[in-house]
């Protein structure tokens, strides 16, 4: 067992939605998280906006890690989303972004935060696992490729 379960259920895995622009997309994603999880989407919103303001979480290749430390939260988790079209995102390398992976922490616990957002990092820079996420045809295909992100990364 390790100290990230990513996706307990296939029901934090979003296929095919839209979203018009950032702001959309950030109310999407704590909207869903909020349905799931029963935290304030107001707040998960907030934290998500604030990390953005400190720079784009935009890494390039249409590939975005938004992320948000939420007080009280017990253990963290991530909300994935592929969407039927790319939005801008103000990204590093320009690009529309159409692939997200939106983290949430506990808010004391930083060194696992960061060794998260780490993690996610180093699989979403894989090319061959990317385009296999956009060739995924379903969320149930999504959700086994990216349960498959603790296997790829143990030991």
């Amino acid at each position: 067992m390790s100290e990230f379960d990513a996706f307990p259920d296939p029901a934090f895995i979003l296929f095919g939605q839209s979203a018009a622009d950032k702001k959309a997309l950030f109310g999407l994603i704590a909207g869903h998280a909020a349905e799931l999880t029963g935290i304030d989407s107001e707040i998960l919103t907030r934290q998500l906006e604030a990390r953005e303001s400190l720079g784009s979480t935009g890494f390039g290749d249409g590939v975005a890690i938004p992320h948000g430390r939420i007080p009280g939260l017990e253990k963290p988790f991530t909300v994935f989303l592929r969407l039927a079209e790319p939005v801008d995102y103000d990204a590093a390398d320009d690009l529309p972004v159409d692939l997200v992976f939106a983290l949430f922490s506990p808010d004391g616990d930083g060194a696992v935060h960061l060794r998260l957002l780490a993690k996610i990092s180093r699989r979403m820079r894989d090319k061959a696992f990317v385009a296999k996420l956009r060739g995924a045809r379903s969320q149930d295909a999504l959700f086994a490729l990216l349960t498959d992100i603790e296997a790829a990364h143990a030991a």
